[in-house]
C-alpha cells in the first residue's frame, strides 16, 4: 500500500468544545464541520486532527488514556508563555531531553495528552538511533 495521507479520528462526547479548544489555543482551521464530525488544520495540509461523535453502532467513545498529539513548533518558549498565559495547565513541565528536543505538555478537553517541542540537537547517548 502507499498512503496519500494518514489520519486519526477521536471520537467523543465533547466535539464542539474540542474544535473551539484546538481553534483558540493552537490555531486550528475548521476545514469541514457538521455538528458530529469536525476536521482541522494547522498550517500545513498534513497535519490535522478529526474528531466526532459516536453516532453509529460500530462508533465507540475513545479513551484518552496513553494517547499523546506531539505539537512540534518554533520556538517552544514562546509557545509555553503564551499558552499558559491563556490559562491552560501545564502537566509537564518545560525542558530539555536528551533524545534531541526541548517541551512540555497540556491536555485538551478530553485528557488528551498533547506534547509541544522544538529540536534539540541530541545528546551523544542519543545520536546513534537517529537514521
Amino acid at each position: 500500500m502507499k498512503a496519500t495521507s494518514v489520519s486519526s479520528a477521536f471520537t467523543t462526547e465533547k466535539v464542539a468544545e474540542t474544535r473551539d479548544f484546538y481553534v483558540r489555543h493552537f490555531g486550528a482551521k475548521v476545514t469541514f464541520d457538521c455538528g458530529w464530525y469536525v476536521n482541522l488544520e494547522f498550517g500545513s495540509p498534513t497535519a490535522s486532527l478529526q474528531f466526532m461523535s459516536a453516532t453509529q453502532p460500530e462508533h465507540r467513545l475513545s479513551s484518552s488514556a496513553g494517547l499523546m498529539y506531539n505539537f512540534a513548533v518554533d520556538d517552544v518558549d514562546a509557545e509555553h508563555r503564551r499558552i499558559t498565559s491563556e490559562g491552560l495547565a501545564v502537566i509537564v513541565p518545560l525542558e530539555d531531553h536528551p533524545w534531541g528536543d526541548r517541551g512540555f505538555a497540556v491536555q485538551d478537553p478530553n485528557d488528551i495528552t498533547l506534547y509541544i517541542y522544538s529540536e534539540r540537537e541530541p545528546s551523544e547517548e542519543f545520536r546513534q538511533y537517529y537514521r
